[in-house]
């Protein structure tokens, strides 16, 4: 039987509790699920370890070509750090930029050394396990403080590659938005 496609091509989302939000939470109900969700319009790729894009773009053809949307974003990479320069892994300051961000996502103050190759299966489990963990502290009744700011997205993707919800989770736990959204009834002209 194959894995389900969700070990390899997880969604995430990101969770910052203030502890304002984590003591007073009783105050208001939208507060009971430890703080109020905020949109970072931020996108970030970083490939092999030896290139990366920051900004607000989509990281697509409409939003990158420049003449369709008013959207930013940069590229860097260091040329005496790639893999074929090295003739291993790069180990440049994307590397580091990486490891320090997987340190602050997910809780971490020692990283361990299966985070320092992120296309190993053990990497791969364990931040999985981290966010999986997250999203049922977040969802549970009772408060209890995140490992770090990395949530599962509340979604699964079978061996088929359909997508749907997680079992009894259609809606996001502090409001009534769909997980999955809605059909879109604009055309696709508008939209595109």
């Amino acid at each position: 039987m194959r894995p389900s496609l969700s070990l390899y091509y997880p969604s995430y989302a990101l969770r910052a509790i203030h502890p304002f939000f984590a003591e007073q939470r009783q105050l208001l109900n939208h507060i009971r699920f430890n703080g109020l969700w905020f949109h970072v319009h931020g996108k970030g790729m970083i490939v092999d370890d030896e290139y990366m894009i920051l900004g607000s773009a989509n990281i697509n053809q409409r939003s990158m070509a420049g003449s369709r949307d008013t959207e930013i974003a940069m590229g860097a990479y260091q040329p005496h750090h790639t893999w074929g320069r090295k003739k291993g892994h790069p180990h440049g300051q994307i590397y580091g930029f990486r490891m320090s961000l997987w340190a602050e996502h997910l809780g971490i103050l020692d990283i361990d050394d299966c985070f320092k190759e992120p296309k190993d299966l053990a990497c791969i489990k364990s931040v999985n396990k981290i966010a999986e963990d997250n999203w049922r502290k977040y969802t549970a009744k009772d408060f209890t403080p995140l490992q770090g700011h990395l949530l599962k997205y509340p979604i699964q993707v079978d061996t088929n590659g359909e997508v749907g919800c997680l079992p009894e989770q259609g809606t996001f736990p502090d409001g009534t938005v769909a997980v999955l959204g809605s059909e879109n009834l604009f055309p696709a002209l508008i939209t595109t």
